[in-house]
């Protein structure tokens, strides 16, 4: 089992930042790749940003060069630094790890972005 935490979301004018954090507790070890999905009313859901344990970043076309995906192995965190925010961006982020051998999913509870215009 793992057990996701999402922090750092917010209110934030466009061309702003935030950074979002994510902590994992549990069967940690067994984490192979963290990433941030995020999910807009009436939108399908979006692989924002995915890193690996090795640190092989992957990002939206969307979000590339204004967004940052980080690990901190030491503190079992993933982190997404969000500059140059447009109001587009607005969505509830959800934090995901996919544990091995079985690329078991697992997710958050979501976190709310919203940049005003």
């Amino acid at each position: 089992q793992v057990q996701l935490v999402e922090s750092g979301g917010g209110l934030v004018q466009a061309g702003g930042s935030l950074r979002l954090s994510c902590a994992s507790s549990g069967s940690i070890f067994s984490i192979n790749v963290m990433g941030w999905y995020r999910q807009a009313p009436g939108k399908q859901r979006e692989l924002v940003a995915t890193i690996t344990s090795g640190g092989r970043t992957n990002y939206a076309d969307s979000v590339k060069g204004r967004f940052t995906i980080s690990r901190d192995n030491a503190k079992n965190t993933v982190y997404l630094q969000m500059n140059s925010l447009k109001p587009e961006d607005t969505a509830v982020y959800v934090c995901n790890a996919v544990t091995s051998p079985y690329g078991v999913n697992w997710y958050g509870q979501g976190i709310q972005v919203t940049v005003s215009s």
